[in-house]
C-alpha cells in the first residue's frame, strides 16, 4: 500500500494532525487524520468545493478524544485529479472510492460527520455499511426536496438542457463572485468570513480542466434528488442518533431542510446558527460545543 505524510501539532496539541495519501486504484486519495487509533473514529466528509481542510478546527478540537479522519474525493483538494474525460465524476464513484477509502483504513465502526456534497456522499456509504455507523452528524447537507432553495431551479434547468446551458452555468459557477457567495450567503456578519476561504476556493475552481470535472458532477446532483426518498427510508429505518446543525443564511439550502430530517427520525437533533452554507465560517465555536456534547452521549 503506497502512503505518504505530513503532520502538524494541533492548536492545543492534544494530537499530531497527519497529512496523508493513500493509492486506490491508480488514485491518489488524500486525508488528514488526528488521535489515539483506539479512540472512537469520527469521518469527516466535505462540501463543494471545499476539501477536507474545511474541517481543520474540528480535527484540532477533537482529536482528543476522537481519532478524526478528513478525506478529499476525487477531483477535490490534494487527492488525484484526473481530466473529465478520463474519469466518470458521479456521486455514485465518488462514494465508491470513499468506500474503498474506509476499507483501506479498516474502520469498523465511526460517526459520520457531513456537509453538502458530503450528504449523498454519505448516504451511498450508510446504505453500503449500516452496521458501521454509530451516529450522523449533518451540516447544511439535503436528503429532501424541501431543502433545496429557489436558487435550485436555474440549477434545474440545466439538468434538463446540458448543453444549452453548459456555458452559462460554467462561467457563474467559477466565478468569485459566487465563489464568495457561498460563504457569504446572506450572513448580517459578512466580516466574520475569512476571505482566504472563498479566494483559494475561487482559485481552484479556475485551474485547468477543473470547470469542467466540478460540471460534470454538479450535473449528476440530480441523481442524488432521485435518491431522496430512498434515503429517507434508510433513515427511518435505521433511526440513527443524530445531530443536525445548520446555517440559516444558507443560499441553496433552505431552514426546513434542517427540520425535515425530524420526519425520518424524530429524535434527531436540530439546531440553527448564525451562519452560512458553511456554518463553521462564523459558528465554528457553538458547533464544537454541540458536538462534544452529541458524542458523550452517542458514543
Amino acid at each position: 500500500m503506497a502512503q505518504t505524510s505530513t503532520s502538524k501539532k494541533t492548536a492545543n496539541n492534544a494530537s499530531t494532525i497527519l497529512y496523508k495519501t493513500v493509492r486506490i486504484n491508480g488514485q491518489n486519495i488524500f486525508y488528514r487524520e488526528a488521535g489515539q487509533a483506539d479512540k472512537p473514529v469520527i469521518l469527516f466528509l466535505h462540501g463543494f468545493p471545499s476539501s477536507s481542510r474545511m474541517w481543520q478546527p474540528l480535527l484540532e478540537n477533537l482529536s482528543d478524544n476522537y481519532h478524526v479522519i478528513a478525506p478529499d474525493y476525487i477531483g477535490f483538494g490534494h487527492s488525484s485529479q484526473p481530466p473529465a474525460d478520463s474519469f466518470d465524476y458521479t456521486f455514485d464513484n465518488l462514494a465508491a472510492y470513499m468506500i474503498k477509502f474506509i476499507n483501506r483504513l479498516v474502520l469498523k465502526k465511526f460517526v459520520l460527520v457531513v456537509q453538502d456534497y458530503g450528504g449523498p456522499i454519505g448516504m451511498r456509504i450508510a446504505e453500503k455499511y449500516p452496521e458501521k455507523i454509530q451516529a450522523i452528524v449533518v451540516q447544511n447537507a439535503v436528503c429532501h426536496k424541501e431543502g433545496l432553495s429557489p436558487l435550485w431551479q436555474t440549477r434545474k434547468a440545466f439538468w434538463a438542457n446540458k448543453q444549452r446551458y453548459y456555458d452559462a452555468v460554467k462561467k457563474n459557477f467559477i466565478s468569485l463572485e459566487a465563489t464568495k457567495q457561498r460563504h457569504i450567503g446572506n450572513t448580517p456578519t459578512p466580516e466574520k468570513i475569512d476571505p482566504d476561504t472563498y479566494t483559494d476556493e475561487y482559485l481552484f475552481l479556475n485551474k485547468p480542466g477543473m470547470a469542467d470535472i466540478q460540471l460534470n458532477l454538479f450535473y449528476d446532483y440530480q441523481n442524488n434528488v432521485k435518491h431522496y426518498p430512498e434515503w429517507q427510508e434508510w433513515l427511518k429505518k435505521h433511526q440513527p442518533k443524530m445531530l443536525v446543525v445548520w446555517g440559516k443564511y444558507d443560499p441553496s439550502f433552505t431552514v426546513e431542510g434542517a427540520w425535515k430530517y425530524k420526519d425520518d427520525v424524530p429524535t434527531a437533533e436540530v439546531h440553527i446558527v448564525n451562519g452560512g452554507h458553511f456554518a463553521l465560517d462564523e459558528a465554528e465555536p457553538e458547533i464544537l460545543h454541540m458536538m462534544r456534547d452529541f458524542l458523550k452521549r452517542a458514543l
